[in-house]
């Protein structure tokens, strides 16, 4: 059953239907497409078209263009519209250009940040070129450091390692502030509150070292949909900033259901507990052969929730590996906790 049968089958379920507050369809949209940028260097256009990439989705274009014109920005697009090409294509353009330019990726976990990165990875292989770019975090062997600091044409880390780690050691780091040309936030809508009057503080710290050895960076940032994007990127930045909220990606048909948990006693108000609820409804997706994410609010729920939906799944030997858990705490080697 696929997501359109299944979304059938549930709106002419009356005991399902009865708990959903809202269900919205948002309808499907072609791309919108636009040429490569002028300004970004011969070697990157063949390289896409290999990848059968041949032109940019209008947001990637215009982000691209707004950053060649010297421009800090801001992109907010839903998740899968590429938005990774909107720094990476600049930030390779640069390095391309002049091999003394260096960037800086900024990401708010290590899972992120590996996920992200591995798409540049494969594009500088496929380049067959000399560009450096490490990953700086609390797992970086020691060994490795003293090269990432030498060498490094792209610095990929996180805002803590960056004010605990980097900063306080600036002298090691000349090569890196004296020729920085990007800094490059990604998921800024998760830095909010005290995270994110640390994050400012942090970057404007950052400026001020830049500053200091004579570069002046620009910011590539971005988010996923949230009211005021400008205006937290300029608060985080404290520049002004070019706000890129036009999506070309393509959309397929969304379902957004809002559904609350069944009442069982309404004299009180007390409704069933979200964990069971959550279970049921991941376990049928499960059945469906349908890919699911099932986010949850504590690290606890993630491994209550994961040996719910491994029993769902678990086959005659035991094996449940269609079902994966993670969560912040996890190291690298498997079945280690911190």
């Amino acid at each position: 059953m696929n997501v359109d049968q299944l979304a059938d089958k549930l709106r002419r379920d009356n005991l399902f239907m009865e708990n959903v507050v809202r269900w919205e369809v948002l309808p499907a949209r072609p791309a919108r497409y636009a040429p490569f940028p002028q300004g970004l260097d011969a070697r990157l256009k063949p390289l896409l078209e290999k990848r059968g990439i041949h032109q940019l989705y209008s947001h990637q274009a215009h982000a691209v263009d707004a950053v060649l014109a010297g421009q800090d920005v801001v992109v907010v697009t839903p998740t899968a519209s590429g938005k990774t090409m909107c720094y990476n294509l600049p930030v390779l353009s640069a390095i391309l250009r002049n091999e003394d330019a260096r960037a800086l990726y900024l990401f708010p976990t290590k899972a992120l940040s590996a996920d992200q990165v591995s798409e540049l990875y494969e594009l500088i292989e496929e380049m067959g070129v000399d560009i450096k770019t490490y990953t700086y975090d609390g797992d970086t062997p020691g060994a490795a450091r003293r090269a990432v600091r030498q060498a490094g044409h792209i610095v990929v880390t996180n805002p803590d390692m960056l004010h605990s780690g980097i900063l306080p050691h600036h002298t090691k780091w000349v090569k890196l502030f004296e020729n920085l040309r990007y800094i490059v936030i990604d998921e800024i809508h998760t830095y909010r509150g005290v995270f994110g009057s640390n994050l400012a503080n942090v970057l404007r710290r950052l400026m001020r070292l830049c500053e200091f050895y004579g570069s002046r960076p620009q910011f590539i940032l971005c988010s996923a949909t949230i009211a005021n994007p400008q205006e937290l990127a300029e608060t985080l930045t404290g520049r002004p900033v070019t706000l890129i909220d036009d999506n070309g990606a393509p959309m397929g048909q969304r379902h957004f259901v809002f559904y609350n948990p069944p009442v069982v006693n309404r004299q009180l108000g007390i409704r069933k507990g979200v964990i069971p609820e959550t279970r049921a409804i991941a376990g049928m997706l499960l059945k469906c052969g349908i890919q699911t994410i099932t986010f949850a609010r504590s690290r606890l729920t993630v491994e209550v929730l994961t040996k719910y939906l491994k029993d769902l799944v678990r086959d005659p030997l035991g094996n449940a590996g269609r079902v994966r858990g993670y969560r912040g705490g996890y190291l690298p080697r498997p079945g280690m906790l911190q």
